[in-house]
């Protein structure tokens, strides 16, 4: 029988891209942001990105692009509804979400 302290559990794959997308979202709901934006923010790649962006609605969270200029890339990403997501909830718990998908990290580095 064992008596080491018991570790916590990795974060799954799944669950980490769960927050993730948690994570775009709220930094879409609060400043206006493109792929170039947040790929310089989060240090997450541009296909990383796109990817969960393309899958929010997957967890019920609509997002549109609204196009600012005449360029197709010219614009920036708004949430038209958070669907069964509190959003309150993220606000909360950003800097836990930040720490499990390692953005905190990458913040700290570039600070």
């Amino acid at each position: 029988m064992s008596l080491a302290i018991p570790t916590p559990q990795a974060v799954s794959k799944q669950h980490k891209a769960f927050l993730r997308k948690l994570y775009l979202a709220h930094l879409m709901d609060d400043e206006r942001h493109n792929i170039l934006s947040l790929n310089r923010l989060t240090g997450m790649p541009r296909r990383t990105l796109q990817d969960a962006i393309a899958a929010f609605e997957d967890i019920g969270i609509r997002v549109e692009f609204v196009q600012d200029g005449s360029r197709n890339n010219s614009g920036y990403y708004r949430i038209v509804t958070w669907g069964p997501i509190s959003s309150a909830w993220v606000d909360t718990h950003i800097t836990e979400i930040e720490q499990q998908i390692g953005v905190a990290d990458n913040k700290a580095a570039s600070a």
